[in-house]
């Protein structure tokens, strides 16, 4: 079944278009999936001896300084308020919580990935609020402050109580948390079914509500793509530095797009949530190859 791993991907991808009515009709499934991918995958691990290094530092400071520098840069040159979101979320978007399979796969250190999976989803649970909250005050004329709350309350519902709710079960109730383990490989299969759905929710959007817009579908392809090329290579040399390259770019560059796709849709402009599906496209490519390059050398 490993051999198959590079295929379920694409497959995801692709079903999610052509069944994306679908993917429509049971989008709001998403948030549970991701909930439940994030208990399996933090389950496996001690949660208690994790310690982070200067290379979660370093990617930390990247997604938080250059996912809102993207935003501001956008606009500045463009004055385009879809394609500034869809900048910034593809470099705030949370870790995948599968990074550690594919990551492991390639030769990365589990512990490391790990590790910073845990931090990147608290992180982004306390960053996205403040982001999210400049821009619809602006746009909106929300209060800062009922934003902030609203938005932190529903993205750390799903992103942040699934650590707490494992470090609970492995402090108290070891035996269920050992149970649960077991079943931990099905985060990597979980994901790409909420990629699935979120990709079909997203054509589902574009090819029924928003048609005729080309220049916007282009330039957030564009711009993913640029994002996700720019996040591999910066990843990758951060990595070298603390001699795991492989790590640094999947940590920095491998994103949960079925969240970043729902927290768009939640709390931006929908159509921002384009550039999320291409970076997952061009993400889940070049994953692909890497693991079939590797699965060939061996």
């Amino acid at each position: 079944m490993q051999r198959y791993k590079s295929l379920v991907l694409p497959i995801a991808l692709i079903g999610g278009y052509f069944l994306r009515q679908i993917c429509a009709m049971v989008s709001f499934m998403v948030p549970y999936v991701i909930f439940a991918i994030l208990v399996l995958t933090f389950s496996g691990v001690k949660l208690s001896r994790l310690r982070p290094a200067k290379l979660d530092l370093w990617i930390a400071l990247f997604q938080i300084i250059v996912s809102f520098g993207s935003y501001q840069i956008v606009m500045a040159l463009t004055s385009n308020e879809v394609i500034a979101q869809g900048a910034m979320m593809c470099v705030l978007c949370p870790v995948a919580s599968s990074v550690t399979v594919v990551a492991s796969m390639l030769g990365a250190n589990p512990v490391r990935t790990t590790t910073y999976t845990i931090i990147g989803n608290l992180l982004v649970a306390v960053t996205a609020p403040i982001y999210i909250s400049l821009i619809t005050e602006t746009t909106e004329g929300n209060s800062l402050i009922d934003s902030f709350i609203l938005i932190f309350c529903k993205i750390a519902v799903v992103i942040a109580l699934p650590f707490f709710v494992v470090l609970l079960l492995q402090k108290y109730l070891s035996g269920l948390n050992a149970k649960i383990a077991a079943y931990k490989h099905w985060s990597f299969y979980l994901w790409a079914f909420a990629l699935f759905v979120t990709i079909g929710q997203t054509a589902d959007f574009v090819v029924m509500k928003w048609k005729g817009d080309v220049t916007n579908v282009f330039w957030l392809g564009a711009v993913s793509l640029v994002i996700c090329f720019i996040q591999f290579s910066g990843g990758r040399l951060i990595g070298k530095h603390y001699n795991d390259k492989v790590a640094g770019g999947q940590l920095l560059a491998q994103k949960n797009s079925a969240m970043g796709i729902w927290i768009i849709n939640t709390f931006l402009n929908p159509i921002a949530s384009v550039s999320m599906a291409f970076y997952s496209i061009w993400q889940n490519i070049f994953n692909s190859w890497q693991i079939y390059r590797k699965s060939k050398s061996k």
